[in-house]
């Protein structure tokens, strides 16, 4: 496997003191890795999205998919996790106003290993609110093939130190 679950970033601050001035724009930072459980796949998709290529592995092999595949918002979800880990403040966040452009570019399988390359884009500090600014982050989720499944333009606000 060819990953980088060493976790690669030239943030130089922990989650735990992290500031708008630490989300530097062109920055790129590596993280992971979520390893796809079947059961977790299964229990998802009957709860939240149940289309037999989610929740049924036999009825899944005669799919366009070929066998089991986790839900994208399931994928979104543990992508959230990684997020929460190791990229979002857990001392300056104020949330979200969304996410666009969210695409799923390949199915996600059980057992498949995930991780994040975030990319940010823009740190913008509010001209009403200077105390914060809008950080634009591209974030990417790659396989252990280093192949990419899905992508979505994040944007957090985050309090800054002054």
């Amino acid at each position: 496997m060819n990953t980088p679950f060493n976790n690669k970033t030239s943030f130089t601050t922990a989650c735990s003191d992290r500031y708008f001035e630490d989300y530097i724009p062109g920055s790129v930072h590596e993280f992971g890795e979520v390893l796809v459980d079947e059961g977790e796949v299964l229990e998802f998709a009957r709860q939240y999205d149940p289309q037999y290529f989610h929740t049924d592995p036999l009825r899944a092999r005669d799919s366009m998919f070929g066998g089991l595949i986790a839900s994208g918002f399931h994928t979104a979800a543990m992508v959230m996790r990684l997020l929460v880990d190791h990229f979002l403040s857990q001392v300056a966040g104020m949330g979200s106003p969304g996410i666009d452009e969210l695409r799923w570019l390949k199915p996600v399988r059980p057992g498949d290993r995930l991780w994040i390359r975030i990319t940010i884009q823009e740190a913008k500090r509010s001209r009403s609110k200077p105390d914060r600014g809008l950080v634009s982050s591209l974030v990417e989720v790659l396989n252990q093939g280093n192949e990419t499944v899905m992508t979505f333009k994040a944007m957090v606000f985050v309090g800054s130190r002054a």
